[in-house]
């Protein structure tokens, strides 16, 4: 699997992770598929199997799958204050697993921004976030945790590991939060701005025997300020994703 903030204009960016040939792959910053032309024929051809979510039609998020695999949308708590948060798309796969895809949004709302969308979907959402896989671009590191705040990075990783699930990425490379060697975003592009605020979240028995790569700025950085992750794992039934 593949999660990217590919910062706008997929349909001129998808053959980037399709070459990763993933079987599941999720998508921020991506538009509406269905407002993409048809003279886009090779991305409506490979890019066919998916669920979308946003309310501007040129940036949202979405799921994509190959051809063989089934999509359901899975119906959430995802309100606050009759206000909803923003984004999440939770999904099923194959009848088999439940993804979350994320991208964290400021959402006009100064008292749970971001990382706070996150932590209010969560404790909507306690019990069903025991089966979900969640990834996607958190816009959140522990570096940027505040004393006075209850639901910081830090916080939410504690609260998920409670639940039984672990970042892969710190998990294969044996890295605290924080102190990450392999940046995931460079803030406007910029080389000496690098962070870690992409992240894959998993069922920590999942990780053992998995295999992660995080895309290099070399091949990236011209596409988008975000690096990709590519995951490979191993299902309990023995069902490899990609």
């Amino acid at each position: 699997m593949a999660t990217w903030n590919c910062n706008g204009k997929f349909r001129e960016k998808f053959h980037l992770i399709s070459a990763h040939n993933p079987d599941v792959w999720l998508i921020q910053e991506c538009e509406n598929p269905e407002e993409i032309p048809d003279s886009f024929s090779e991305y409506h051809k490979i890019c066919s199997n998916y669920i979308w979510k946003g309310d501007k039609k040129h940036k949202g998020i979405a799921i994509f799958a190959k051809p063989e695999y089934s999509l359901a949308e899975i119906k959430l708590n995802q309100t606050y204050r009759d206000r909803e948060l923003k984004w999440f798309l939770p999904a099923r796969i194959n009848d088999s697993f439940n993804l979350m895809c994320v991208w964290n949004h400021k959402n006009n709302c100064n008292s749970f921004g971001y990382i706070g969308q996150f932590w209010l979907l969560m404790e909507n959402n306690r019990q069903a976030f025991e089966d979900f896989l969640i990834a996607g671009d958190f816009n959140s590191n522990s570096i940027w945790d505040e004393w006075d705040r209850w639901w910081n990075h830090s916080d939410c990783v504690r609260e998920l590991s409670e639940l039984g699930i672990a970042s892969v990425y710190h998990g294969l490379r044996n890295e605290t939060q924080g102190k990450e060697s392999s940046p995931t975003l460079y803030l406007q592009r910029n080389k000496n701005k690098p962070y870690h605020i992409d992240y894959i979240f998993a069922n920590s028995n999942y990780i053992p025997n998995s295999h992660l790569n995080v895309g290099h700025m070399d091949e990236w950085l011209h596409h988008s300020d975000h690096m990709p992750l590519f995951w490979e794992f191993d299902l309990p039934k023995r069902n490899q994703i990609r």
